[in-house]
């Protein structure tokens, strides 16, 4: 498993030390069945949602209520020099919905964060996105992709050093559809991204990658050359170890359209999962995945080395 990275390689970088003991990224997306991404410009602390210029109340509640509803809140910004200033004017919000079957996406903008508080949470689970823009009709459904990446140096260095100099490049040629996000999860594999609408994952991203990754988004796919132990993190609306199950029969069958496979696993008594990868054309695979103990590795740049984990996927039927 070979990677490159336009981004520097910060010396004990914990990103750094997963890239050289080149560790599959499988199964390391955030779990989430639908994202909403607001807008919120200056600083971010450690926990950008409670620690930026958003009400901390507000924050606290919206990432609540997302939670609750196995959905994650995200900050957003533009790729560049970010003031202290507080943030005045209209805030962009993203919205990706039906991760699992066929996702879609929401954009446009609201005068005061506080109005997603009337979002119809359960909602942005189902099919169509119309009760959602009814009750938020400055919102509207677009054919057009976005790609988050994570640059929340306060959570972790290697979003910062990696994550942001990548999120600029990109942006360049992008400049609508790339934004800076905060923490997502999984800074040992900087710089991270977050395709939408479909939520999919993807690690040790390169700008020549990440441009791919938004090309194929467009067209509701996944890349080929992400589509690989590397860089393929998974689609967050599974759990990880159906994320792994689902990318390992992606990778062995060349599927490279986005909503053709969905998956479903349980835990075994053994603590492994068995999980059964379904395509639309009616083939189904069973997959057996399970933890290992990897080697002595900085989950985060912050920690201490401690055994990281591996997760193994085997067909099995």
């Amino acid at each position: 498993m070979t990677t490159s990275h336009a981004a520097p390689r910060p010396p004990d970088a914990c990103s750094v030390e997963w890239d050289d003991a080149a560790l599959p990224a499988w199964g390391s997306a955030s779990y989430a069945r639908f994202w909403v991404c607001l807008e919120q410009n200056g600083p971010w602390g450690h926990s950008a949602i409670t620690e930026s210029h958003l009400d901390h109340d507000l924050g606290m509640t919206l990432e609540r209520a997302c939670a609750d509803h196995s959905g994650r809140l995200l900050l957003i910004r533009r790729s560049g020099r970010h003031d202290e200033t507080a943030h005045h004017g209209p805030h962009t919000v993203l919205i990706a919905g039906c991760l699992d079957r066929d996702p879609w996406l929401l954009t446009g903008e609201i005068d005061d964060p506080a109005q997603l508080l009337s979002l119809p949470w359960d909602d942005l689970l189902a099919d169509d996105p119309d009760a959602v823009t009814e009750r938020l009709p400055e919102l509207e459904e677009t054919r057009d992709p976005a790609l988050l990446i994570c640059t929340n140096g306060k959570r972790d260095v290697c979003c910062a050093v990696r994550g942001r100099p990548l999120a600029l490049d990109l942006a360049g040629d992008h400049p609508d559809a790339v934004w800076e996000c905060s923490h997502t999860g999984g800074h040992r594999f900087a710089p991270t991204g977050i395709a939408l609408p479909s939520g999919h994952t993807y690690a040790r991203l390169t700008t020549q990658l990440a441009a791919l990754a938004l090309q194929a988004e467009r067209r509701r796919e996944v890349p080929a050359g992400l589509a690989t132990e590397a860089h393929d993190r998974g689609r967050s609306c599974f759990k990880p170890p159906v994320q792994v199950a689902e990318s390992l029969v992606r990778q062995h069958i060349s599927e490279l359209h986005g909503a053709a496979l969905t998956a479903v696993g349980s835990q075994e008594p053994d603590g492994g999962w068995q999980c059964t990868v379904s395509h639309t054309d009616g083939r189904s695979w069973t997959v057996d995945v399970t933890a290992e103990d990897g080697p002595e590795l900085k989950s985060s740049c912050a920690k201490a080395p401690s055994p990281s984990t591996v997760w193994r996927a085997a067909l099995t039927g």
